[in-house]
């Protein structure tokens, strides 16, 4: 089954990433502390810096050339990632790329978003690019993860500014049937890793939000594969997709989210969920496995 991106979700994306980009910058432009701690890990500067440099490596994959990120072994560094090793590759890229300023980041974030609006005008959003972990991503797919980074550190960067941050759930939801699941109707590569230990059966979990069309994702035998939505499932899980996203990268944690009803899990035999998220998950140190 071919994946197709509708004309109306197409025009979304490329809305949503030119609105959440405007938004983005003016966190860094008005009153902004580029020393104050975003994250655990990293200040406003740092997290800004991360954002630019996917959106600049975005601007690579549409644009045909060299990335202008000039760090040792990237492309390497990027076909080797998986969801649980990509905090070690964004550190490496933060060590090369220094800028920090504010002004100048929010500067290059719209050069990057204009380029990557600009350059996608001319191809099919269902084309695909090589992606992290080698995976194969379409395009529309590439724009919603960009559009998904700049709503959840938006998040964190407004929240440590004091700032009011929305993320509007239609915006939210390209993240689940454009990125996700096209990813998935491609070549995840590498980037899940089913090498992990598999269940002795397979688990079929069926996802469903008021944004999304309804998809059945299954975990067994070695691989993670769609199914038709209406198989037999396991799970059935039911989600708003803003706040799952924060679930999904350990803004808030699924005890929260179930308690506002952000996620809600059903099914036969929802008990077996755990085992599916052990392998089938977003970057997420709640999930990543143990150090030796």
């Amino acid at each position: 089954m071919s994946f197709v991106v509708p004309v109306d979700r197409w025009t979304l994306a490329r809305t949503a990433l030119s609105v959440s980009s405007d938004r983005f910058r003016s966190l860094l432009t008005v009153d902004s502390e580029p020393e104050a701690m975003a994250t655990r890990d990293w200040t406003v500067s740092d997290t800004a810096a991360h954002v630019v440099s996917i959106a600049m490596l975005y601007v690579t994959l549409v644009e045909g050339d060299e990335p202008p990120l000039q760090i040792p072994d990237i492309r390497a560094a990027l076909s080797a990632a998986n969801v649980d090793t990509v905090a070690d590759v964004n550190d490496y890229v933060l060590r090369h790329f220094t800028e920090r300023d504010p002004a100048r980041l929010a500067e290059l974030l719209g050069e990057a978003t204009d380029a990557v609006l600009a350059a996608t005008t001319r191809l099919p959003p269902e084309k695909t690019v090589q992606w992290l972990g080698d995976a194969r991503v379409p395009i529309a797919g590439m724009v919603a993860h960009l559009v998904n980074e700049l709503l959840v550190h938006g998040w964190d960067i407004a929240r440590v500014l004091r700032r009011p941050w929305s993320m509007p759930d239609d915006y939210a939801s390209l993240y689940f049937d454009q990125f996700f699941l096209g990813m998935l109707h491609h070549d995840y590569g590498v980037l899940l890793d089913t090498s992990r230990a598999m269940p002795k059966r397979p688990i079929a979990v069926q996802f469903r939000s008021a944004y999304t069309p309804t998809a059945t994702v299954v975990l067994g035998d070695g691989r993670i594969r769609l199914t038709p939505p209406d198989d037999p499932v396991d799970v059935r899980l039911r989600f708003r997709p803003a706040r799952f996203n924060l679930m999904l990268f350990g803004r808030t944690g699924p005890a929260v989210a179930a308690m506002r009803r952000d996620v809600v899990v059903g099914g036969p035999r929802p008990w077996r969920l755990p085992a599916f998220l052990r392998v089938v998950h977003m970057p997420n140190a709640r999930y990543a496995p143990a150090a030796p």
